[in-house]
């Protein structure tokens, strides 16, 4: 019936008839395919109402598009119209869908505004720093006592705020993912005998955050998610007018669902599996519970999944079989798994990855595994610096990209930065690549440039920041000759050390900072000030435009390339948007806007491969820089890990470090972990909450070691025929070869000798 041909475990699936069913799915096992053709096997059965459709939830956006063009292109083959009988959608389409058809029962007007997660954050922050501002010294029991003052000045300053923005985020998602509003947690501080800092503090800023979006008529995605779920409680008769709508709900990637998304399709698909119903029901249950890599402070977990798979009347099936890798790969995975689940020097992490084991195919699936070489396994033990493992990574990439002219190769990181440091690594080697991170480095450094200048009309009077503004200017500080850059590079040490700018800019006859220069300096530097200071002119200038054309006339003496000019018309619009939302910011603000993109912190909508999908295929004879997380559901012929020490890989030992903990922190304890841990008491169904300090920050541990495991699961089952893998000291030197990575080693040695 369908255009490919299934294997014994797909067919199973695909014999499906109603009723409550979990799928466990290794990785490249084709759960997407598989699901997709289930869907247009439910439709052509013809069994669904004109009015009735079959429900695919999926997470992110890119793959709704693939579940419909693949659920359509099944149907079309079995000669029935395409993009009917179907809807595919995320949690926060679905939970979309579901409250405008009766917003008033929620309290939202007819044409309420969702905010996105940019704008999130602005508010967000917002919230913060007005806590912070009233409340300047309520976290000072928190810092390290040993902290030297002038460090603890600048953890006010600099670290706290962005470490309570991260908490606050956090708190507010888990609060809302428990249904749990504003005024409900008011009471229960209240009603506490002993206080808790950290959730009066959430408390505070969750309220003002809720504040600023009903001032706006808005709701976030959280709240989309808890509001759809509150409509089906409240309104009995639409939710079983939605349940004879959807009478089949497919999920997938259920390993990452959350508490709300595991209730609003509990409730949709209430009857699934009761025969009494007399209609036939479904919900299926897709996952890979070893790839749930996004759970660390989300309400997201794996758990809900592996519940469910141990339900009674839940029909359990596997899809064991890959056709992804060589044997030896899938050997070193299940390897990773077994030593997990009996080896780990933690009892309490041995249950973070589970079977079933990866199967090869059989040697007629129309998907063969690439043939088998232990050679492509490479292990390396070697300790290397941080700078010598980039050294080493980019000299062997570029060595397998000559030898390789139409494979696919990919080296993974731990985190964007990392990222960062290897790309510039790869450029100076003139390797071709392709970054996949949260952004391009053309995308940071056109945002860097234009928030150097724009940092330096927003404080005119700075002669740091005007020399700043004229190395971007001159951007052969970094790309010319020895002779232009020291040139520059003495232009700018010159106007570091110019006090009066305006007798720069705006001289006098009495009163000329650039002609007292002329019988010291060259006549190039002279010439080289002079159309600086034309230019800054224009810039200053440019400053009564709004900003968006600010940015653009900026863009046009700073970039040539059509690229660079294409970016600088995004941020523009950005900025925009940003002044269009905020009408009290300034060039600060704005300036600030430019840093959070340059300096990578937030994804720049638009330039980033997720907003649709990404296809490694599309770059042979490239090599893909991502992060280990977003390289989850893609392959490569070649892949490198990196990084794999006991910092980014812990193991609940007494010597490792977590990224969560801050040092400035008393005790190495988790305030993001603590804070939640205090609101978690507050729904603990006794009459006084239960807290003790420490207890969350180890949970937290163990719960990142777990997600780690996961995590370099993931990234060893994304090579297909060559796999590499490498650890560093760290920036100190203190970092050791993380323990996984070491057992592994030691197998594949044995196992190669033996």
């Amino acid at each position: 019936m369908f255009s490919f041909t299934p294997r014994p475990s797909q067919a199973e699936i695909l014999a499906y008839r109603d009723g409550k069913m979990g799928i466990s799915a290794v990785p490249g096992s084709g759960k997407t395919h598989t699901l997709s053709a289930l869907a247009a096997e439910i439709i052509s059965r013809g069994e669904l109402g004109p009015d009735q459709e079959v429900l695919i939830v999926t997470l992110v956006n890119s793959a709704v598009d693939n579940f419909s063009s693949r659920v359509s292109g099944f149907i079309q083959a079995c000669g029935l119209l395409p993009h009917i009988g179907y809807r595919v959608r995320t949690l926060h389409g679905l939970a979309h869908d579901i409250v405008r058809e009766k917003p008033a029962l929620v309290g939202l007007e007819e044409r309420f505004n969702i905010i996105d997660e940019r704008e999130a954050d602005f508010i967000r922050k917002d919230a913060v720093q007005a806590w912070l501002q009233a409340h300047p010294n309520a976290l000072e029991d928190t810092l390290d006592p040993e902290m030297e003052e002038t460090k603890r000045d600048w953890v006010r300053r600099v670290q706290l705020p962005e470490l309570v923005e991260s908490l606050a985020k956090s708190f507010i998602r888990s609060a809302k993912d428990r249904r749990m509003a504003p005024e409900d947690m008011r009471r229960a501080l209240e009603s506490q005998p002993a206080t808790l800092p950290l959730a009066e503090m959430g408390c505070q800023i969750y309220t003002n955050y809720q504040r600023a979006l009903t001032y706006r008529g808005a709701v976030d995605f959280d709240d989309l998610i808890r509001l759809a779920l509150r409509l089906l409680e409240l309104d009995s008769e639409y939710l079983e007018r939605l349940r004879y709508r959807w009478p089949y709900i497919l999920e997938d990637e259920a390993q990452d669902s959350s508490l709300l998304q595991e209730q609003i399709l509990r409730l949709l698909a209430d009857s699934a599996g009761n025969p009494s119903t007399g209609s036939r029901r479904g919900w299926v249950r897709v996952g890979d519970p070893n790839q749930a890599i996004f759970e660390t402070f989300t309400t997201a977990s794996p758990q809900y999944l592996i519940d469910f798979i141990h339900e009674k009347k839940v029909s359990y099936r596997e899809l064991p079989d890959s056709g992804r890798s060589q044997q030896s790969i899938i050997d070193l995975a299940n390897q990773l798994i077994k030593w997990v689940n009996n080896e780990h020097p933690e009892p309490e992490a041995r249950n973070a990855l589970t079977i079933p084991y990866i199967h090869p195919t059989t040697p007629d699936d129309p998907q063969p595994n690439p043939p088998v070489n232990p050679d492509g396994v490479k292990l390396i033990g070697t300790k290397y610096t941080a700078d010598e493992e980039i050294d080493a990574v980019t000299k062997s990439i570029a060595k397998w990209l000559s030898e390789n002219q139409g494979g696919t190769v990919a080296a993974l990181v731990p985190d964007n930065t990392r990222g960062e440091k290897l790309v510039e690594a790869i450029k100076r080697r003139n390797i071709d690549y392709i970054e996949n991170l949260r952004s391009t480095s053309s995308t940071r450094a056109t945002a860097g440039a234009l928030s150097s200048v724009v940092a330096y009309l927003a404080d005119p009077q700075s002669a740091s920041k005007l020399a700043r503004a004229f190395q971007v200017w001159r951007r052969v500080l970094r790309s010319g000759d020895d002779r232009e850059r020291e040139t520059y590079k003495h232009i700018s040490e010159l106007l570091r050390k110019c006090h009066e700018i305006e007798a720069f800019l705006a001289p006098r006859p009495d009163w000329d900072w650039l002609a007292g220069l002329g019988s010291f300096e060259s006549e190039e530097t002279m010439r080289e000030l002079g159309g600086f200071r034309e230019v800054v002119r224009r810039w200053q200038g440019a400053t009564l435009l709004p900003i968006n054309q600010m940015i653009l006339t900026l863009a046009q003496d700073l970039f040539t390339e059509v690229a660079d000019l294409a970016l600088a018309h995004k941020l523009a619009l950005v900025l925009r948007q940003a002044s269009d939302d905020h009408a009290d910011w300034r060039l600060p603000e704005l300036t600030g806007e430019l840093d959070v993109i340059a300096r990578n912190e937030r994804r720049f909508i638009g330039f980033s491969h997720d907003d649709s999908g990404f296809n490694p295929e599309m770059y042979k004879g490239k090599v893909v820089v991502t992060t280990m997380h977003k390289a989850k559901g893609l392959e490569w012929d070649r892949v490198y890990l990196m990084s794999v020490n006991n910092y980014d890989f812990p193991s609940l030992q007494s010597f490792d470090r977590y990224i969560a903990e801050k040092k400035f922190i008393r005790n190495n304890i988790n305030l993001e972990a603590e804070a939640l841990g205090q609101l978690e008491s507050l729904t603990v169904n006794s009459e006084y909450a239960w807290y003790e300090e420490g207890v969350a920050t180890r949970q937290a541990r163990l719960d990142y070691v777990k997600e780690r495991l996961r995590l370099l699961y993931v990234g060893i089952t994304r090579a297909r025929r060559e796999l590499v893998m490498t650890w560093n000291s760290g920036r100190t030197g203190e970092q050791t070869q993380a323990i996984p990575f070491a057992a592994l080693e030691g197998w594949w040695e044995s196992k190669k000798n033996g």
